[in-house]
């Protein structure tokens, strides 16, 4: 029973530290950006758009995308009725 009156103060006291970090860490911008260094691994670091979009810049492409025609892989069948 004795041993309470030391686990209880050491329990307070661990939970007043680890809601002072965490306030810290809110409070200091560590939670702001959860998924843009996720992503950032994924774009090339040269991309002009990607170097615009770190800087906080909006980037206006002024080239239209790029379309490529796909042709069937497959020829289309005709039925001429030779079998």
């Amino acid at each position: 029973m004795t041993v309470l009156y030391i686990l209880v103060p050491i329990a307070v006291l661990l939970v007043i530290v680890a809601v002072l970090i965490f306030n810290w860490a809110v409070n200091s911008g560590q939670y702001d950006d959860l998924d843009g260094p996720a992503h950032s691994i994924l774009f090339d670091d040269e991309d002009p758009a990607h170097l615009a979009a770190q800087a906080g810049e909006d980037v206006v492409d002024n080239e239209p995308p790029k379309t490529t025609e796909q042709k069937p892989a497959v020829k289309p069948r005709s039925d001429s009725g030779d079998a």
